[in-house]
């Protein structure tokens, strides 16, 4: 399986996790086009259909990278 990289998950949960607070305090319509947009992007690179999931698995994703890194040997 095809995997992004490890920045650009890192950078698509961060946006998702602002915008979702902006958009419950703030609100907006910018922002709520903007948590779409990106919403899209991370649900096509970890392969699934809803905000939630496509987090869970980059943040898993995240840790597989991280525990590969770390692994003897590299």
């Amino acid at each position: 399986m095809l995997t992004a990289h490890p920045s650009l998950l890192r950078e698509l949960v961060a946006q998702c996790e602002t915008l979702r607070w902006r958009l419950a305090y703030e609100g907006g319509v910018e922002t709520a086009r903007r948590l779409e947009d990106v919403t899209y992007t991370l649900c096509v690179i970890t392969g699934t259909r809803c905000l939630d999931k496509a987090l869970s698995e980059a943040r898993r994703q995240l840790l597989d990278a991280r525990a590969e890194q770390q692994a003897p040997g590299r």
